[in-house]
């Protein structure tokens, strides 16, 4: 019976480092995969949750600057840094408590007062407003056809379709408290040929 040569020996013992080597390589690129995941995820969850938030518009309320259909991307982070300001279209939560939300244009500020007068004109503390982001004139003025005193913490929101649009006018919204609003509109993400920041 031939007997094992030095040489067959050591190929023996290489073949079983080189099995070693796989098992180890499998592993460490294994933990590298899941690692760079579980990054991805933790990162898609501080985005969405600090950052932007996508959203779809439904309805016409914010007509003609927003139509039904149009793609969102709210932004999370601007309100974290300073309070919004007159004109931002912010979004906010529907009070029906579904997973939906109410986006509307900012008009009154914390400690203003907001008066809508019979030929539909917006007063604020006293002055008329200049702006023309109103579809049409106001036909009804609801709560503030009695001066509103907005609160520390309060905002005056209108629909841009201000005659199809349910807002702070209507007694199950009235004015929104800075807590519950979750960010402003910032960028059209569709239709494409609409695509870009919000003016």
């Amino acid at each position: 019976m031939p007997k094992e040569t030095g040489t067959e020996k050591t190929v023996k013992k290489s073949g079983k480092k080189r099995k070693g080597r796989r098992k180890g390589g499998f592993l460490k690129e294994f933990i590298t995969i899941s690692i760079y995941l579980l990054s991805v995820l933790v990162l898609t969850y501080l985005l969405i949750t600090f950052v932007v938030q996508r959203t779809v518009v439904t309805g016409e309320s914010m007509e003609p600057t927003l139509m039904d259909g149009d793609n969102l991307l709210v932004d999370k982070l601007t309100y974290r840094f300073h309070e919004p300001k007159r004109f931002d279209v912010v979004v906010f939560p529907y009070s029906g408590g579904e997973k939906s939300y109410y986006i509307k244009r900012v008009i009154g500020l914390p400690g203003e007062t907001v008066f809508i007068d019979e030929n539909g004109m917006i007063f604020i503390n006293g002055s008329l407003l200049e702006e023309s982001y109103g579809k049409e004139v106001i036909l009804s003025a609801g709560l503030a056809e009695t001066n509103i005193n907005l609160g520390a913490n309060e905002y005056f929101v209108l629909g841009d379709n201000r005659n199809h649009s349910a807002d702070s006018r209507d007694p199950s919204i009235g004015p929104v408290e800075r807590s519950e609003i979750v960010g402003r509109a910032w960028v059209r993400t569709y239709p494409f040929k609409k695509f870009g920041k919000l003016r």
